[in-house]
């Protein structure tokens, strides 16, 4: 019976994240990420190993980062999610990129994947931890990488407490699941990533930069961004201020 209660939670938390991204696949609307210092360093770390490698997007949503994994010369890409929805807009986005003869998606679940043992050479996550249960989801894909495979990712850090209040608001407003919210990725998860990879680096950005995200579509809010990633980079350097970067990459 104890077995079984516990099973029962775990499948009603993956259905609330199904019907969240569900509901929300149409309305999530575009970002352009490679506008942020943490996205185009992560970029450039994928782009520089991503030739001639099979690349599983690990999570992929809407597709957003899946459609440019081609263009860095990957031989095979593979995207899993389980919104369909999600899965519906990231092919139309791949067909009309050009990309959709070199990506495949797949509805299944990241905590319990059917490919075989090494399939892959990297596994790529674009923010997708605080939806799972990383002690689930870290076996799995150390499981699937091929020997001396990468896991490269980005992910939203949990320790600044103004970040943490946005997301507890917007769990109330209904723009963030109740796991989401709990889950995000803290410094001690880090040491469970160092169970399964023999090497592991870690780096952090926007301390303060957050604050110009909303503005980046209006009049000067792209040179706001630029100063603030140029006056936060020193203080990122600290031990102290490295735990509250709102991404890690």
């Amino acid at each position: 019976l104890y077995f079984r209660f516990i099973k029962n939670t775990m499948e009603e938390r993956k259905i609330k994240e199904i019907k969240y991204y569900n509901k929300r696949a149409d309305d999530l609307g575009e970002f352009n990420s490679k506008e942020l210092s943490s996205y185009r360093f992560l970029y450039d770390l994928l782009k520089e190993i991503s030739r001639d490698k099979i690349v599983l997007d690990y999570g992929c949503g809407r597709g957003n980062h899946t459609i440019e994994i081609p263009k860095m010369e990957a031989t095979e890409v593979v995207g899993i999610d389980l919104s369909e929805n999600s899965l519906a807009i990231a092919r139309e986005k791949a067909r009309k990129e050009g990309v959709g003869n070199k990506v495949k998606f797949l509805k299944m679940d990241c905590e319990g994947m059917d490919f075989s043992d090494n399939s892959f050479d990297i596994v790529f996550d674009g923010g997708t931890f605080s939806s799972l249960d990383i002690k689930k989801a870290l076996p799995e894909i150390a499981r699937v990488l091929k020997s001396g495979g990468y896991l490269i990712g980005i992910e939203t850090l949990g320790h600044n407490p103004i970040t943490n209040l946005k997301r507890k608001l917007n769990k109330l407003t209904g723009k963030r699941t109740e796991w989401a919210t709990e889950h995000i990725l803290r410094i001690e998860d880090l040491e469970e990533f160092k169970k399964y990879f023999n090497k592991v680096n870690v780096y952090y950005f926007h301390l303060i930069s957050w604050l110009a995200f909303p503005f980046l579509n209006l009049p000067g809010g792209k040179f706001l961004l630029k100063i603030l990633e140029v006056i936060e980079k020193p203080f990122l350097k600290s031990t102290f201020f490295k735990k509250y970067a709102f991404k890690v990459v």
